[in-house]
């Protein structure tokens, strides 16, 4: 297929960075976040883009995504996307195939945007605008004063209005834990700071209820999957019945899944290094408008930032995840500034999303290239 701009190879590399401390959240425990890198490139010029999961997922990159996409026109990533999609048929589209996916998009809309030497975010019908985020870790392992420090940092120090720790921990089976940590938390930012809890899917709807009910005068305003994200009725049921929106759809991967979610939420989540990249977030971006609901984006900051000012006016915000956003520091240069609860992508001109790979930084922790 002849092009002005053809893409030239594409590769796959995979990072593995220890956490600093042990963490975990209401249904599972890690020790250290998996990186998947793809880089394409159209002559001199190199578009990044990511994922986050297992090592394996590089090879779905490798074969047969690569394959699908070189010499294709690198300003067609709608034609690029669709293809990818029927070459995963038989590979498994659905989990680490849409991851991979997801990280081949976000490079080509990257490479894209580098071509035509403009920020991401004008490529996508925007322009430099403050999107806000709000910090997002409190993992159930932290010591109380860990998670008072990482909560002070964000509100104090950086400005960031609003804060996010998880509960639920060990399946929901510490009630009594998790409203300890909810009322230090309140204590640790006071009483203008929005506070979040997110349970990761632990609870069963009763209990989720019973806790909310519990936890009502710590002024928790945003309770994220309080039970699973595959338990719509569930959602539903917990929304009706408790005053702190109700939020779940990490995992959604397609329009139809963010569909059936969407009624049964406050505010959808969508999370472009799973759900088909900047290209499958904006259409959960569409599906969130035509239900009547917000759309979050859910960890990896640097992923979603030029698309959630290119889509200002149906984002609520972007969650600034411990985890990823000490990865993205270090394996990346170009990184944004959250202070004062705002980051602003593009603001610099820097073609594409603006980050480069740090190799000196990312090279002790590369385990496939």
């Amino acid at each position: 297929m002849w092009s002005d701009h053809p893409i030239d190879w594409l590769t796959a590399r995979v990072y593995t960075v220890p956490t600093d401390r042990p963490e975990a959240d209401g249904t599972l425990a890690w020790d250290a976040t998996t990186l998947i890198l793809v880089e394409a490139a159209s002559g001199p010029v190199t578009g990044l883009g990511w994922t986050y999961g297992a090592p394996a997922t590089a090879a779905l990159v490798r074969e047969p995504l690569a394959r699908t996409v070189l010499g294709r026109d690198a300003l067609d990533t709608a034609g690029a996307y669709e293809a990818m999609r029927r070459a995963l048929r038989n590979a498994g589209r659905p989990g680490l195939g849409t991851y991979a996916l997801s990280a081949v998009d976000l490079a080509l809309w990257d490479l894209a945007a580098r071509l035509l030497d403009v920020p991401l975010v004008g490529l996508l019908g925007g322009r430099p605008r403050p999107v806000e985020v709000y910090g997002s870790g409190g993992f159930t392992t932290y010591p109380d004063r860990v998670t008072e420090r990482q909560l002070r940092g964000w509100v104090e120090e950086q400005g960031i209005p609003r804060v996010k720790i998880k509960i639920g921990e060990s399946w929901g089976g510490h009630p009594e834990r998790d409203l300890a940590r909810i009322s230090a938390a309140r204590t640790a930012i006071g009483p203008d700071a929005a506070l979040y809890v997110d349970a990761n899917g632990a609870f069963t709807a009763k209990r989720a209820i019973r806790l909310a009910e519990a936890f009502a005068g710590e002024g928790v305003t945003w309770f994220e999957e309080p039970v699973p994200s595959d338990d719509p009725a569930g959602l539903a049921a917990v929304r009706a019945a408790v005053a702190p929106d109700v939020t779940a759809g990490e995992y959604g991967d397609e329009p139809r899944y963010f569909a059936r979610l969407a009624p049964a939420v406050d505010c959808l989540q969508a999370d472009a290094t799973r759900c088909g990249g900047l290209t499958g977030f904006l259409r959960a971006a569409a599906v969130a408008e035509a239900a009547g609901v917000q759309l979050s984006g859910h960890c990896s900051p640097h992923a979603h930032a030029h698309a959630a000012a290119a889509r200002s006016a149906g984002i609520r915000h972007l969650e600034w995840f411990h985890d990823h956003v000490r990865v993205e520091s270090l394996l990346f240069d170009g990184v944004l500034d959250p202070a004062g609860g705002t980051v602003t992508p593009g603001a610099d001109g820097a073609p594409g999303h603006g980050l480069t790979l740090a190799e000196g930084r990312a090279a002790p922790y590369l385990v496939d290239a």
